[in-house]
């Protein structure tokens, strides 16, 4: 008899994989968090670094200078880096999420040679759907795209776009036929010198504060036939499929940020003392720490679980949105009882418990609100 193995049981190469992503989000990405915090962007030298670990072309194949892995090893990455740094997290998260899955599922050959060793060497990446006027209604979008002589002509504004000031390179949906609603849309591949082409303003945010998230400025953009990110007019699927896999990305994200609040809670309330003992040995702190966990070991099952089904093939859009959904709510939770459990000093900066509980909420926001997952996830059920 075959003994199956557990879900959260990691094979050699995952362990080691993991390992050296925990390593590297302590010894050179802890360091520079604070400052990164105070002023609000990365330093040049963590993006550089992460492309050196391998970190920004996970899923790009060996042949085209990235790791070969999948899925599942993006969210262990995604984990180990948040439970460290949120902003960190997601700059690889959408690299990998939403910028590579596209080129994988969408492109042509000659685009994954002429873009995919760019994207794993050394060029952010950065994904453009939403809009001012188009957000969780995402095929509402205005922007347009006219034919020209020599390709195609953008015009419009995106909004609220992760990775938009440091990256060279843009997944951009835009309508080609209006006349046709949501079969209009298209994706283009967009270089940051095209002409035409520029970044706007950048949001100044609650969390996740290194991260960027920017306007950017498509005034009769030119993009040439031949960067149609798929079939013109097709765009609509490449976006759905994208964000299915970048939900689970999230999911990643919202349990390390979970995680690292929780670890800084445990080594906290064995260290503080109240009435003459450690405030962790009172019973009621220890029921809270004991629902936290188990509230982050259930989004864990969950997010890995999506990860692994998409990764076998398997469907996985409901279980996507069930792990984006619960995990978001789970970190909500999880950073909030931890900083209480620091008391005055939780509500501090000097501890990390308030960017984590910061940096958490954006999970129930981006790539799908919740209530959009809840509509997916009935959508499914009730099929």
């Amino acid at each position: 008899m075959t003994t199956a193995t557990p879900l959260t049981v990691l094979s050699e190469e995952e362990t080691m994989f993991q390992s050296a992503v925990r390593d590297f989000a302590a010894e050179q990405v802890r360091p520079l968090v604070h400052g990164m915090e105070l002023s609000g962007g990365y330093d040049p030298a963590v993006i550089k670094a992460c492309f050196e670990m391998g970190l920004m072309g996970i899923e790009i194949p060996d042949a085209l200078g990235g790791a070969g892995g999948g899925l599942f090893m993006t969210v262990l990455a995604v984990e180990e880096l948040a439970a460290v740094d949120a902003s960190v997290a997601i700059l690889v998260d959408v690299q990998n999420t939403l910028v590579i899955e596209p080129f994988l599922q969408s492109a042509s050959d000659e685009q994954r040679q002429r873009y995919l060793p760019r994207l794993a060497s050394g060029t952010v990446g950065a994904y453009a759907l939403s809009e001012a006027g188009s957000g969780s209604d995402a095929f509402g979008l205005a922007t347009k795209a006219t034919r020209s002589a020599s390709g195609w002509v953008l015009e419009g504004r995106k909004l609220w776009i992760t990775n938009g000031a440091e990256a060279g390179l843009y997944v951009i949906f835009a309508n080609t036929d209006f006349a046709k609603g949501y079969k209009g849309i298209t994706a283009f591949i967009v270089e940051r010198d095209f002409p035409g082409f520029s970044v706007g303003k950048k949001e100044d945010k609650l969390g996740i504060r290194a991260s960027s998230t920017t306007e950017l400025i498509l005034d009769g953009c030119e993009v040439p036939d031949a960067n149609v990110l798929g079939e013109v007019g097709k765009g609509y699927k490449v976006s759905i499929e994208t964000l299915n896999t970048g939900r689970i990305g999230i999911g990643a994200q919202m349990i390390g940020v979970a995680r690292g609040a929780l670890d800084a809670a445990a080594g906290y309330v064995k260290e503080r003392k109240q009435f003459g003992k450690a405030i962790g040995e009172f019973q009621g702190v220890q029921f809270q720490l004991a629902q936290a966990a188990t509230d982050l070991e259930a989004a864990r099952l969950m997010v890995y679980n999506a990860a692994r089904l998409r990764d076998a093939g398997q469907p996985y859009t409901q279980q996507a949105a069930m792990a984006k959904l619960f995990s978001s709510q789970v970190a909500e939770r999880v950073t909030s009882t931890c900083l209480e459990l620091f008391g005055g000093y939780g509500y501090t900066k000097e501890y990390p418990v308030e960017k984590f509980y910061r940096d958490a909420k954006i999970g129930t926001i981006y790539e799908g609100t919740s209530n959009m997952q809840l509509q997916t996830i009935a959508k499914l059920f009730l099929k």
